[in-house]
């Protein structure tokens, strides 16, 4: 068991330090052409939009029996009209090397030095129930007052998560501050919505 835990975090930290490296070629590039935001963006759907929805993609970027000419025509055939030019070579390259199994990686760290590029932090919002935009906007309002610094939020759902909503920022916990008066106002707003409809039928059940 100790062996196989040593050799997965060996593997991870092999992956979490090759996309850095090419996460940095990348923005590198994408700044040059003054499109950080723009490739970043787009690495992100790529991920989010495109990977996440196709273990059969997955599955061909990640395969070594696929080989590097095919994988470039797949990146032409379903990226090119949409993505920018850099990071359609970049991904190329990446084919070429033999490298597009950390494309997950790479996004996670590009992301990561572009925050710090910016000054900007990450907020890792978990919520029970999706966040609407108001809500969103008041906690990246309030976050940022706080840290005193842009915030970049990345949202999960957890239906069960207890008091609604856990946020974090780096090793800083906002459960019982922030987080706690934001899930405090969420609800009393689902409260009065639902105190609405309620009226609003029983208006109509009067009748």
């Amino acid at each position: 068991m100790t062996e196989a835990v040593k050799h997965e975090t060996v593997l991870d930290t092999g992956a979490e330090q090759l996309g850095k490296t090419y996460a940095h070629a990348l923005i590198g590039a994408a700044q040059n052409a003054g499109v950080a935001d723009e490739v970043i963006e787009q690495l992100g759907r790529l991920v989010d939009q495109y990977l996440d929805a196709s273990a059969q993609l997955t599955a061909a970027f990640a395969s070594p029996r696929v080989d590097d000419d095919e994988k470039t025509r797949v990146i032409d055939r379903i990226f090119a009209d949409d993505f920018h030019p850099i990071l359609i070579k970049f991904l190329k390259i990446m084919a070429r090397r033999g490298r597009l199994a950390y494309i997950r990686a790479v996004r996670d760290a590009a992301e990561d030095i572009h925050d710090e590029l910016l000054g900007r932090v990450l907020a890792s919002v978990r919520t029970a129930v999706p966040l609407s935009d108001d809500l969103r906007d008041q906690i990246t309002t309030r976050l940022g007052a706080v840290m005193n610094k842009q915030v970049r939020l990345r949202e999960s759902v957890e239906p069960d998560l207890i008091g609604g909503m856990l946020i974090r920022v780096g090793d800083r916990v906002f459960d019982s501050t922030v987080s706690n008066r934001l899930s405090k106002m969420a609800k009393k707003t689902r409260e009065g919505f639902s105190s609405q409809l309620l009226s609003k039928f029983d208006q109509f059940t009067s009748q």
